[in-house]
């Protein structure tokens, strides 16, 4: 059994000097992230398609067993909400091409305006996408979580073209007012959805976002904890991405969320013992 955790990047400030050596070249950044986590967020492929050379280096610092979800563009998502994005499409799969099997899934993160009424342009696109890759969808409308039917159709869609509905649970972070400036500044822009666990595939992906205080974040997870233990009981391989508000701590948070799976079901397979953050020393 492997379940894989994760953080949103693998490189970020406070990380510095903490969890991966500092200074450090950025085409050894990921590397010394994989030794934290073995799975990763691809949030940047969403504002640019990469360079072919930068995803070369991906997988030069990543094994095949590392597992990148990369979110399509939103020239694609938002921009062309699927429609007309055929050229778009083409050029991002093959800058992503070097990845191999470390592309675990390819992301349709749509935006909250994409409603029910669209699902005929979302079933549309996924019945064209090649076979070759996974694919994960993320929606936002409240109508996918809070109507019957509206939920239905869209885990008709998702299940008819063998993909994943990737649940972000944010209802740790508004389960009552934000304390810090980061809090805040996630309430003002992180989607206010239901909890959802339902998973529809043998690859679930969860994103969980909890609060600047690991005590709550902690708390907040122990439902996923449940779910996770029974879909590998159940051979499903979850990856799980764990989110704060300031993501200072998310490297040692995904690992401790990776921990508490472990003590329920020993025979998970143990995460890579991180690189040292300092050179090592005789004295």
């Amino acid at each position: 059994m492997r379940l894989h955790v994760g953080c949103a990047m693998w490189t970020h400030a406070p990380w510095r000097g903490r969890f991966l050596p500092h200074p450090l070249p950025p085409q050894d950044r990921l590397r010394a992230y994989a030794t934290w986590c073995n799975a990763v967020e691809g949030n940047t492929t969403f504002y640019a398609t990469p360079a072919t050379d930068a995803v070369e280096s991906w997988a030069r610092q990543t094994g095949p067993d590392f597992r990148l979800v990369v979110k399509l563009p939103k020239s694609i998502t938002h921009e062309r909400r699927l429609q007309g994005a055929d050229e778009e499409l083409r050029a991002f799969l093959r800058a992503i091409e070097p990845l191999g099997p470390r592309a675990h899934a390819l992301w349709v993160q749509l935006p909250a305006s994409f409603a029910p009424g669209d699902l005929g342009a979302l079933a549309a696109f996924l019945r064209d996408l090649p076979r070759s890759h996974r694919y994960a969808v993320e929606v936002r409308h409240r109508a996918f979580f809070e109507d019957a039917r509206s939920e239905r159709l869209l885990e008709g869609v998702l299940t008819g073209a063998g993909a994943e509905w990737v649940p972000f649970d944010t209802t740790t972070l508004f389960q009552s007012p934000p304390v810090s400036d980061a809090e805040r500044d996630a309430w003002m822009k992180k989607p206010r959805v239901p909890y959802r666990s339902r998973a529809l595939t043998d690859r679930p992906i969860v994103r969980y976002l909890g609060r600047d205080s690991t005590e709550r974040t902690v708390e907040g997870w122990q439902r996923w904890i449940g779910t996770v233990t029974e879909w590998l009981r159940e051979g499903r391989s979850p990856t799980v991405f764990v989110h704060t508000p300031d993501n200072a701590d998310a490297p040692a948070l995904a690992r401790r969320f990776h921990d508490e799976v472990r003590a329920r079901l020993p025979g998970i397979e143990p995460l890579p013992e991180p690189d040292p953050v300092e050179p090592l020393t005789l004295f």
